[in-house]
C-alpha cells in the first residue's frame, strides 16, 4: 500500500499550501498550483492508495474554503476509482477520517 503523507502545519499562503501538496504527491515542478491542477494530476498520475493529512487545525480560518475544496477533489478521486474499478483510494485527516 503506497501512503503520502501531506503535512499542512502552519502553511501561511494557499502558494506554500500547494507546494506542500506538490512534494508530498511527488507532481513535477511544472504543476499549476491551483485545484484544476490537482485533480488532473490526481486522478492521471497518483498511485497513493492512502493520503493522510497533518496539519489542518494550524491553519488560519481563510484557509477552510481552501480545505474544503481539497477534501472534495479527493473525494472525487475515491469515487472516480470506485467507479473504474481501480485500487480503492482513502484519506484520513488527523484527528478525523474521511
Amino acid at each position: 500500500m503506497k501512503i503520502i503523507e501531506l503535512d499542512l502545519t502552519n502553511c501561511q499562503t494557499l502558494y506554500d499550501l500547494h507546494e506542500r501538496i506538490r512534494i508530498a504527491f511527488d507532481f513535477p515542478d511544472w504543476y499549476g498550483k491551483n485545484w484544476s491542477a490537482f485533480w488532473d494530476l490526481l486522478w492521471s498520475e497518483c498511485d497513493a492508495d492512502k493520503v493522510i493529512i497533518r496539519g489542518e487545525r494550524s491553519l488560519p480560518a481563510d484557509f477552510n474554503k481552501h480545505l474544503l475544496k481539497m477534501h472534495e477533489i479527493l473525494e472525487r478521486n475515491r469515487a472516480f476509482r470506485k467507479q473504474h474499478r481501480l485500487p480503492p483510494f482513502v484519506y484520513e485527516i488527523e484527528n478525523g477520517e474521511a
